[in-house]
């Protein structure tokens, strides 16, 4: 797995085995990185990678020109893999990777984050949850990726409450990608 753009383009990661994460695939990522340059400048903002797995995300962020990324991962495997990832870019950037509940260690961060990513193993019906953990930390966009479809019912869905506004939302194969902002 490569890095996709920016100033570590095609720099390999390594990927937790297949069983403990699905790491968003390369076509995506570079979805998801140029939606969000139409959106705003990279330069000095933040980047929140909730259930990082491989720490991909993160690092397509760095990579791109944030200046600022946190991740924080559960399983303790796909956390030794991230922090192996990490350990070549943490010396030049302002990475943090913090091991834990992603809901819990949310509530304990003070900073706002730009971009909030959030993908966690689908299915696992903490969506809801998760978005509720991050409104405090939001200062921007929140992305959402996932395979249920986002609705104001409970059937076979993502509850959205209206506190969150859909900005734009993509399909790819049997994901969508989300893009949200906290309306209050």
């Amino acid at each position: 797995m490569n890095i996709t753009g920016g100033r570590y383009n095609r720099q390999k990661i390594t990927a937790p085995d297949e069983h403990i994460t699905r790491p968003t695939l390369s076509k995506v990522r570079m979805s998801i990185f140029n939606t969000l340059s139409s959106m705003m400048d990279f330069e000095g903002k933040s980047f929140l990678d909730m259930y990082a797995g491989s720490g991909i995300m993160g690092l397509e962020a760095v990579s791109r020109g944030f200046s600022k990324l946190v991740a924080i991962e559960n399983n303790k495997k796909a956390y030794t893999v991230i922090k192996n990832n990490f350990y070549k870019y943490e010396k030049e950037n302002n990475i943090k990777l913090f091991f834990g509940d992603c809901q819990k260690v949310c509530t304990k961060l003070a900073d706002k984050f730009d971009v909030i990513y959030i993908d966690p193993p689908y299915f696992s019906g903490v969506y809801e949850k998760s978005l509720e953990s991050v409104k405090h930390l939001s200062n921007g966009v929140i992305i959402l990726e996932h395979v249920l479809e986002l609705s104001g019912n409970k059937n076979n869905t993502i509850l959205l409450s209206d506190e969150f506004d859909i900005l734009k939302q993509k399909k790819y194969a049997d994901k969508f990608i989300t893009f949200l902002k906290y309306n209050n």
